[in-house]
């Protein structure tokens, strides 16, 4: 995608481009822009959603689930009708419905140690919507060894965790700092055996979209070192200092 201004982008885009914090540069960054989205699940629809409704210019988006009648009530990118395809076909085909403009590229793929170095070189952003440990923790050190961008979400029955690494800058922790690993299980921030409100996922995935943002954008302040935990059944909100560990792998 071009990352040239015409009159039918600049009218698509124009109440983002007012904001003094964006403009026509800001507008121009976010065309150009790359992000790769692992997870179509939950916080992944939120996020495409979003990212392509901003204009990013590439999108990338790993999963090899197929939609399934349980997952309607909170991944948004989905209807009845999909059931039973595969999520990155679906998404693919709604993402394109809403910015036509945007490159689409997807990967019906169980993420691993080799097929990932592959993908992330393409990418300087990258979202994890992941619903486990293990997927998490892969990322978590993948992006710290080619020095990308990441923005981590979790959630849980009514509550959400954000975290946001810029693995440029080697003096702030990492997700291996904050989980101990001889501490997670896989029912930890596990929908199916906890259970999530629908709405959680939403609130949590347009927060992480918004991160994106702003890491493209280079603007406000950012979770680094910190992690965002959502209480959204009592509307309680706090941002938690990370300690790096002596012994982490970031250090």
């Amino acid at each position: 995608m071009k990352n040239q201004l015409n009159k039918s982008l600049i009218e698509r885009f124009s109440r983002q481009i007012i904001l003094k914090n964006i403009g026509a540069i800001g507008q121009k960054k976010i065309l150009s822009s790359k992000v790769l989205i692992i997870g179509a699940g939950g916080l992944g629809s939120p996020v495409a959603e979003f990212l392509a409704r901003a204009g990013v210019g590439t999108i990338g988006v790993i999963d090899n689930d197929k939609v399934a009648l349980s997952n309607l009530h909170r991944q948004s990118l989905y209807l009845t009708k999909d059931i039973g395809k595969p999520k990155v076909k679906i998404a693919k085909d709604k993402i394109e419905k809403i910015n036509n403009n945007i490159k689409i590229k997807t990967y019906n793929i169980r993420l691993n140690n080799l097929n990932f170095k592959k993908i992330i070189k393409n990418y300087e952003y990258i979202v994890d919507g992941s619903d486990n440990f293990k997927t998490k923790l892969l990322l978590n050190d993948f992006c710290l060894k080619f020095n990308k961008i990441l923005i981590t979400g979790a959630i849980s029955k009514f509550d959400g965790h954000i975290f946001s690494f810029n693995f440029k800058n080697k003096k702030i922790p990492c997700l291996r700092c904050f989980f101990q690993e001889n501490q997670l299980s896989d029912d930890l921030f596990n929908c199916e055996s906890d259970g999530i409100l629908g709405s959680v996922a939403g609130i949590v995935g347009t927060l992480q979209a918004n991160e994106v943002l702003k890491r493209i954008l280079n603007i406000g302040k950012s979770l680094d070192g910190y992690i965002f935990i959502l209480d959204l059944l009592n509307l309680n909100f706090r941002k938690v200092k990370i300690k790096k560990r002596k012994n982490c792998i970031c250090k």
